[in-house]
């Protein structure tokens, strides 16, 4: 009974091991894969949170104009009382008697003579001292605070337009890789059928040997024909299998997943599509320019902030302080009082600054340079972005003539062969000429699906330097 329950539990570990390990079949159209990869991006994911941030900083700055409140609190005992030291004399008692005529037991008028003078240790604190107040400040002109609050959506724009940025080059890189796995898979396909044309003809050419029709020396050429189709079929599904591997790290989907591309590519639709693209283009269409031009109103503002550095900064204020001394030596019934006091003021603060060492002037400078250093980012981006475009068209237009091209090859390659097949079985031909026929037919399938993938890729090129994509 025990053997039968651990075997029970064996099984039941092994179950859900199998479940946990059972792969998810996701089915991806070319447009699910870039979405998918938009949203699990992790770079993008930071940008995004950067974007919160921002967010955070401008309320921050908000937070800057409205009253800052703060509460104060503090309860001391002088262990030794700070003292001053004050002078004493009883000559005014003696001035008093002197005028009023009074004399001495000896019947001697009083002379002031005989007043003293000393000194005596007084001190105005209490040993026991408690404080506690509040202190409201509003401020009313900061420049700084001013011009933080003037930024806050340039600086938010600046944030997503860094993000579209990215964005952008996910978008280019996740289709570069969908098309570099569906032409793969493409490719497999016609390798595949190759594969099965070669061991039929094999059955074909081996029933012909053993009627006495063809050498044993026409097989074997066969068999290495055959050998060099599988190895380029493993070196393919292993290509297919990196391929994937690349596309589902950059949709951030886990490797144990299995994809099925769920689009199609071929040279006429690909053809089509290019033809009804549009060319119009303006350099504002680019989100890197975009981008600098965000860039560059920063820069401005942050100019303007530090000319205004030289403007006085302006607060109100209020403060309300409550006090209280106690002091034992006044404590004549035992109830130990307190003398309790309050206090309030209100003003305003205005603090003009009038010379700091001409370090305001070098910022204004320093940041002028920064103003100037962004134009000619402006200027080299667009010379790039002209390069990019030049070089872009000149690829899919080579690209495109190139797959056309490719196109009529296997065309003519597949009716070669099928011609050179037809000939062999009949007789007319010879095996030599059949397996280079077949060789041919898979060197001109790999020069068309290599071409088509160029064209594909330089379409998104294209668009992507036409910020259109």
């Amino acid at each position: 009974m025990k053997f039968i329950f651990k075997t029970g539990i064996i099984l039941l570990f092994v179950m859900v091991q199998s479940l946990s390990n059972a792969q998810n079949i996701v089915r991806l159209s070319l447009d699910q894969s870039v979405n998918i990869a938009l949203n699990n991006s992790v770079e993008l994911r930071n940008l995004k949170i950067d974007e919160q941030i921002q967010l955070e900083k401008n309320r921050e700055v908000i937070g800057m104009t409205m009253p800052q409140i703060t509460a104060t609190g503090m309860l001391s005992y002088y262990t030794n009382l700070p003292q001053f030291v004050f002078p004493t004399s009883d000559i005014s008692v003696y001035q008093v008697l002197s005028k009023e005529g009074v004399k001495d037991g000896n019947g001697n008028p009083i002379d002031l003579s005989n007043a003293t003078f000393g000194k005596q240790p007084i001190s105005l604190v209490a040993p026991l001292n408690y404080q506690a107040g509040i202190d409201v400040q509003q401020l009313l002109f900061q420049p700084d605070v001013f011009i933080a609050i003037q930024a806050r959506k340039a600086v938010m724009d600046y944030a997503k337009k860094n993000t579209m940025v990215a964005q952008e080059n996910v978008k280019a890189n996740v289709e570069k890789a969908y098309y570099g796995v569906l032409v793969a898979h493409k490719q497999k396909q016609v390798i595949q059928k190759t594969q099965e044309r070669l061991d039929l003809l094999h059955k074909e050419m081996k029933e012909m040997l053993r009627n006495g029709f063809i050498e044993k020396l026409d097989v074997d050429k066969l068999d290495v024909s055959i050998n060099n189709t599988r190895t380029a079929l493993n070196q393919l599904n292993n290509s297919i299998h990196i391929s994937e591997s690349l596309l589902k790290n950059a949709l951030m989907l886990p490797q144990s997943d299995s994809i099925i591309l769920t689009e199609t590519l071929d040279g006429k639709t690909l053809s089509a599509e290019i033809f009804t693209m549009q060319h119009s283009f303006k350099y504002e269409d680019r989100k890197e320019m975009d981008l600098l031009n965000t860039a560059k109103e920063l820069q401005q503002l942050d100019l303007r902030r530090y000319k205004l550095a030289y403007a006085p900064n302006l607060a109100a204020f209020y403060q309300f302080q409550l006090s209280g001394q106690r002091n034992k030596s006044y404590d004549i019934d035992g109830s130990g009082p307190w003398f309790s006091y309050n206090s309030g003021l209100i003003g305003l603060s205005l603090n003009q600054p009038i010379f700091d060492g001409l370090q305001k002037k070098h910022r204004i400078q320093q940041a002028r340079l920064s103003v100037e250093k962004v134009d000619n980012m402006i200027v080299q981006l667009k010379a790039g972005i002209d390069l990019e475009q030049t070089v872009a068209r000149n690829l899919l237009d080579n690209a495109m003539l190139n797959l056309d091209i490719q196109e009529r090859n296997i065309t003519l390659a597949e009716s070669v062969f099928e011609t050179t097949r037809k000939k062999y079985k009949e007789g007319l031909g010879t095996s030599i000429e059949l397996l280079q026929a077949d060789t041919e037919f898979q060197r001109a399938s790999g020069g068309y699906f290599q071409a088509l993938y160029d064209a594909a890729v330089a379409k998104t090129s294209y668009l992507k330097s036409l910020g259109k994509l």
